[in-house]
């Protein structure tokens, strides 16, 4: 579905809402693979320097022991964004050797499965449990799969808005104007996340930075479809994004799941039924091998993050809550969008200018009104989604529009001039032009598609550059960059208390338990 086919309730947001969007949240999470310096996945434990990996607020490992995750918290500045990102990078890499961190999505070179060690948090209950959870992500799935990085980016606005922006929408609609603000709320991020997947091919475009891999990634795909530019580099010519095509992060027992975004109760509902499910492949390889547990039951999903989603709605949990349970307590208080590949030529994988473009884009997405997704339009979205992942950059895409087809510069367009309506809202909110100036690069790109980093990675490529010789380029090159800046004082040794605080936290937590870890996963499979 194309932008033509949606009003707008733009004309709601009068001066009165607009100091408001001053205060929208935001969060980074990006992950990069340590590698040694032959290029090669790091086999050693996670650097004790950087705390524990189960506790630490900022610094963590998601599949493997080697794959880092920079957590940022929520903050409404862009730019204390990407200082806090920049931190975590000068620290890692000051306490892990002569190792980089991978600068792009798609991995080094890998030696098998056996090449990527499975993280490990310790001997806690709960550590346990994140270590079995990623055994099962193994034997379902493969660990390479699990190598590929991306970025997440959270956003939020404040209750001040929503208080307001709720008063004006019951005076427009002349609805009840009695329901909670939280079912508000989660109504209207439920709404901005169905726009999301109408629209989030633009993003595949502007930001995928995965055209190529390197040739040991396909041991476990014979089948591919991809051309081959070197005896090491294979990829597609117009491709944007790899690591979202059927390559990365797609596996046969979710392709059958119908998890519904057209309410937060819908949503509930049909993840909910496939996290109590039983799969029949699963039963086959099951739970234990001998003593050894290799994965948390038998269901299509383990626990609702096994869920590949382009995007996520969420809430904070408490200690012990499953993510299911809070969003049915307390409703939708952020989202979660896990499509961006990471810029291997940016130093932190992503830029203010990338953040301030999504925000407006997803204001965008909250304002635009669309009708609930139908089968049709489910299929129309995904059909749009792969064309743009796979050949984005071909001057002879079009994208569907119903019965239409319409070129994708012109749908490109029209969407980029919607987002600019709100990059002016957010403009006058900053009193500046840096949100508008984003859209402009954005429009940019697709008049020059050699822009966007896939076509800078391709431009490369077919000057004779191996997609494994350019990452590993750049890594060593951000890392020198990152060695030149001064690194504040106060930020790392609140770095180094951190991870100290985070050592001491995952001691007490295994100090403290009591049950063994069969109970434990009992307990939990049940709740």
């Amino acid at each position: 579905m194309l932008h033509s086919e949606c009003t707008s309730s733009l004309s709601l947001i009068t001066d009165e809402l607009i100091p408001h969007l001053l205060q929208i949240g935001r969060g980074v999470e990006k992950e990069g693979l340590r590698i040694k310096p032959c290029s090669g996945i790091a086999q050693d434990a996670h650097p004790k320097a950087l705390g524990s990996t189960l506790t630490h607020p900022s610094i963590t490992t998601d599949y493997s022991e080697a794959l880092l995750e920079f957590i940022t918290p929520k903050q409404t500045q862009v730019e204390d964004t990407i200082s806090y990102l920049r931190n975590l990078h000068q620290f890692t890499l000051q306490n892990m050797g002569d190792q980089l961190v991978w600068p792009a999505s798609m991995p080094c070179r890998i030696d098998g499965d056996e090449s990527i060690p499975i993280a490990n948090y310790g001997s806690s209950n709960v550590g346990t449990l994140k270590h079995v959870y990623r055994q099962g992500l193994g034997v379902r799935y493969g660990r390479t799969m699990q190598a590929i990085a991306g970025i997440h980016y959270n956003f939020s606005l404040p209750d001040s808005f929503w208080q307001a922006y709720q008063s004006k929408f019951v005076q427009e609609h002349g609805e009840d104007g009695s329901s909670e603000l939280q079912d508000f709320k989660s109504a209207h991020y439920f709404s901005l996340i169905r726009n999301f997947r109408r629209y989030s091919w633009i993003l595949h475009y502007l930001f995928g930075a995965s055209p190529v891999l390197d040739s040991s990634f396909l041991s476990g795909h014979p089948s591919h479809n991809l051309d081959k530019f070197s005896d090491k580099t294979y990829g597609l010519p117009y491709a944007t994004s790899l690591r979202m095509s059927d390559l990365g992060y797609q596996n046969s027992a979710q392709e059958e799941l119908h998890v519904s975004y057209n309410s937060l109760q819908d949503y509930v509902l049909t993840l909910g039924k496939a996290i109590k499910q039983s799969y029949k492949q699963y039963e086959d390889i099951g739970v234990k091998k001998g003593d050894q547990y290799i994965q948390l039951n038998t269901n299509v999903l383990q626990i609702e993050n096994e869920y590949y989603s382009d995007i996520r709605p969420k809430r904070v949990t408490q200690s012990g809550e499953k993510p299911i349970a809070a969003l049915t307590e307390r409703g939708v208080e952020y989202i979660e969008v896990r499509i961006l590949d990471i810029n291997p030529f940016l130093a932190e994988g992503i830029s203010a200018q990338q953040m301030r473009f999504m925000d407006a884009f997803l204001l965008h997405c909250l304002f635009a009104q669309c009708p609930q997704n139908s089968d049709t339009r489910c299929q129309e979205i995904r059909s749009n989604q792969t064309n743009v992942i796979l050949r984005g950059r071909d001057p002879e895409l079009t994208l569907r529009r119903g019965d239409e087809q319409v070129p994708f510069k012109d749908a490109a367009g029209e969407l980029l001039d919607a987002i600019m309506k709100t990059a002016k809202l957010l403009d006058q909110a900053h009193d500046s032009f840096e949100y508008t100036s984003a859209v402009y690069a954005q429009q940019a790109k697709v008049d020059s598609p050699s822009l966007t980093p896939s076509g800078q990675i391709m431009d490369a490529v077919n000057n004779g550059a191996d997609f494994i010789d350019l990452a590993y380029a750049q890594a060593e090159i951000h890392k020198k960059n990152y060695a030149s800046i001064e690194f504040s004082e106060s930020a790392e040794q609140d770095l180094v208390t951190q991870a100290a605080e985070s050592l001491q936290a995952q001691q007490n937590i295994e100090d403290a338990d009591t049950l063994s870890f069969a109970d434990f996963l009992d307990a939990y499979n049940a709740s």
